[in-house]
């Protein structure tokens, strides 16, 4: 089974949505359990999609101090890995309420085909949290100290 660059662009136009309304639960049902969050400084393990809608719904206030109101995606590169496993990159777009860039970040994702839907496996950020510091600096909004 081959999955589409059509299939795939839905899925992160569906997960780009669900960050745009602050849809933790939504969102959350995009994640395969466990889900793995990964960057340079630290790797999360979400065990319930319960536990990951509860740890996005913490970010939406900060989300909203920085004046974060759409989100967009490109999807720039595709590898499929095996016939239900697909390894994507993605390019972030963060937009205010006039659609205007805020900031952006790449990241790749491992997505799964499961029962009826893909659904991520693994996220490796590769430049969110200098850009999310770069961002708040900007806005002199002080960020939670990162654990």
């Amino acid at each position: 089974m081959s999955t589409s660059s059509e299939r795939i662009d839905d899925y992160l136009a569906r997960y780009a949505a669900t960050l745009t309304d602050l849809d933790a639960e939504a969102g959350s049902a995009l994640w395969s359990v466990p889900g793995m969050i990964a960057d340079d400084r630290a790797s999360l393990v979400v065990e319930s999609r319960e536990a990951m809608a509860e740890g996005v719904k913490q970010s939406y206030p900060l989300y909203q101090q920085l004046g974060l109101a759409s989100v967009e995606h490109e999807l720039l590169e595709i590898e499929e890995l095996s016939d239900r496993l697909v390894l994507v990159r993605v390019r972030w777009l963060f937009l205010d309420d006039r659609a205007d860039l805020l900031t952006d970040t790449f990241s790749y994702y491992l997505l799964r085909e499961e029962e009826d839907d893909l659904r991520a496996v693994v996220c490796v950020e590769t430049d969110a949290a200098e850009k999310l510091q770069a961002l708040a600096d900007e806005r002199g909004v002080e960020l939670p100290p990162s654990s």
